[in-house]
């Protein structure tokens, strides 16, 4: 079967500027130099893409995280098209496909299963199209953002405005500078290649590299060093286990730079409506996944029968503790909203839902206990 036609364009594109990030630049830095001003800029525009496409593009418009104020949006519009990763129907288009058919290899524009190459940086060198539904070309997956008017102007204007932002920029800067070649070559071309690797890391690293705390339903994975370079979409397994939450990191020392911002912007009235997974749904799938991990280990444990219907006895107490606290959590939720009911009454629905909040909690210790203790009597066999 011969392979599908290449794009031109894309192949020019990432091979200029990662010969000339590759090349060039550490030449004439050698020969002229850069500038800690120069180095600062070209930092700040790898973050202003990276932002734009990770809060932006990504939690915001292919997941609908979390709404923002047309300003918020108009930022992320123009930061992401300097980012140079099409427009955001596109890029949305493909990245919900992904979440749909993650894997699939006929489905998935960038399915990791066909390798690093391909999920990284191959998808886009040649004209997979012809293997995708009908759906992909017309963005019928996408209907919700072609109600958006920001949306619609950057996909209607994107040639111009791609133009206009990656080389604008780096030339005003350079004038205002005084190095033009060196303000192309650092904010223009270093700047766009590194920030075009960091987001395909995503794609590529963070599903080959990391933990699965989750579900290993798929390939993906949490890894914090991939979170470090990529605006915190290195806790990639829970994203894909909870994809419309507007947090990767969900814990207060995850870095996770993006929804700092997010809700940052909610302070101020910027952003509002950010969705968060329920923390009963994070602990079950836990549960879920080292349920799972626990039982593939005793398998072959002379004892596995009875040790691995232990093992389930102790999960269906976690569950059954983490489903009193739902329903009471909801129970107390729903009181708070209906103002007919006595504030003394929404106390007491508050206080039991605390008390069996703490009592999951409890027992959720007790399963990690338990499973610690599984790990060390396989060890000793």
């Amino acid at each position: 079967m011969s392979k599908p036609k290449l794009i031109k364009l894309n192949v020019s594109v990432f091979a200029i500027t990662g010969l000339l990030t590759l090349i060039a630049v550490p030449l004439y830095a050698y020969l002229v130099g850069f500038d800690g001003t120069q180095v600062a800029a070209m930092l700040i525009g790898i973050a202003v893409c990276e932002i734009s496409i990770t809060a932006g593009y990504h939690r915001l418009w292919s997941h609908r995280a979390y709404d923002a104020h047309w300003l918020v949006r108009l930022a992320f519009v123009l930061g992401g098209t300097f980012a140079t990763q099409n427009t955001i129907l596109h890029w949305s288009s493909d990245h919900r496909r992904h979440h749909r058919f993650v894997d699939d290899d006929k489905k998935d524009p960038y399915s990791a299963s066909r390798g690093f190459w391909f999920s990284h940086i191959g998808w886009m060198l040649r004209d997979y199209s012809n293997v995708r539904d009908a759906d992909a070309k017309q963005y019928d997956n996408c209907r919700d953002l072609q109600q958006d008017a920001i949306v619609m102007w950057q996909h209607r204007h994107y040639m111009p405005l791609v133009l206009g932002l990656n080389f604008g920029i780096p030339v005003l800067f350079g004038l205002w500078h005084g190095d033009l070649l060196g303000a192309l070559l650092l904010l223009g071309v270093a700047r766009l290649a590194i920030s075009h690797h960091l987001t395909f890391f995503i794609n590529s690293l963070a599903h080959i590299w990391g933990r699965q705390p989750y579900s290993d339903a798929n390939t993906s994975r949490d890894n914090g060093l991939i979170a470090l370079l990529t605006m915190g979409e290195g806790y990639h397994n829970y994203h894909h286990h909870f994809q419309r939450d507007y947090r990767n990191g969900i814990r207060w020392w995850q870095f996770d730079p993006t929804k700092w911002l997010i809700r940052g912007l909610a302070f101020i009235g910027l952003t509002r409506n950010l969705y968060r997974t329920p923390l009963e749904r994070i602990e079950a799938a836990r549960a879920q996944m080292l349920l799972t991990l626990t039982s593939r280990k005793l398998a072959k444990h002379p004892q596995a029968e009875a040790l691995i219907k232990l093992a389930h006895n102790e999960y269906e107490t976690l569950l059954n503790k983490i489903k009193a606290f739902s329903d009471a959590r909801k129970q107390w939720l729903e009181a708070s909203k209906a103002s007919f009911i006595d504030s003394y009454d929404v106390k007491a629905l508050r206080e039991k839902a605390e008390s069996l909040r703490s009592a999951f909690l409890e027992q959720k210790k007790h399963w990690l206990t338990f499973n610690a203790n599984i790990n060390a009597r396989i060890a000793a066999v």
